[in-house]
């Protein structure tokens, strides 16, 4: 008796998530739009054609030329644990959840969380345990680098100057 009940249960479950998911993606926008929408929260969707590094940061770019974009995805260095490796989202669509806000005259989403991602990039993987954030995506695997050597500048000495003694000094 007790079987048919849980069946039934889990069915009308998954039903329900079914019937939820579109409604969930029906109101992503497309990235270009995203402009429009700056000041509120809204799931935006884009194919992802390049993942740029820097210091602090790593960038989703959703356009060949990323100055000329009208919508960026920034990650910065101190999240990327809680997200995951963003590296493996070229080239793939996704949505994104979050407050866009505007920098630097274009909309932009601070990812901060995986749960802010659905789509193909929702089942991020975890950063490879020896990526380096400090090392801006080099890995370093318990090796080290040499420091490239600085120009050795000789020490300036002073120069050394006769001692002239004159020759009315008298000895004693």
């Amino acid at each position: 008796m007790r079987r048919p009940k849980i069946l039934l249960v889990k069915r009308i479950c998954t039903i329900a998530l079914l019937l939820s998911a579109p409604a969930f993606c029906a109101d992503c926008v497309p990235f270009d739009q995203a402009p429009k929408h700056i000041g509120e929260t809204h799931c935006v969707t884009g194919k992802v054609v390049r993942v740029q590094a820097s210091r602090k940061a790593h960038y989703l770019d959703f356009c060949e030329d990323y100055r000329l974009c009208p919508f960026s995805v920034v990650i910065f260095s101190h999240d990327l644990k809680n997200v995951g490796d963003v590296r493996q989202l070229a080239g793939k669509m996704i949505e994104i959840r979050g407050e866009i806000k505007e920098y630097n005259d274009r909309a932009e989403i601070i990812l901060d969380s995986r749960k802010q991602l659905s789509g193909q990039a929702a089942m991020l993987p975890p950063l490879p345990r020896s990526f380096d954030v400090e090392q801006r995506g080099h890995f370093s695997a318990g090796t080290f680098r040499s420091k490239k050597s600085r120009a050795t500048s000789k020490k300036k000495q002073t120069p050394t100057l006769p001692i002239e003694i004159p020759e009315d000094a008298e000895l004693e």
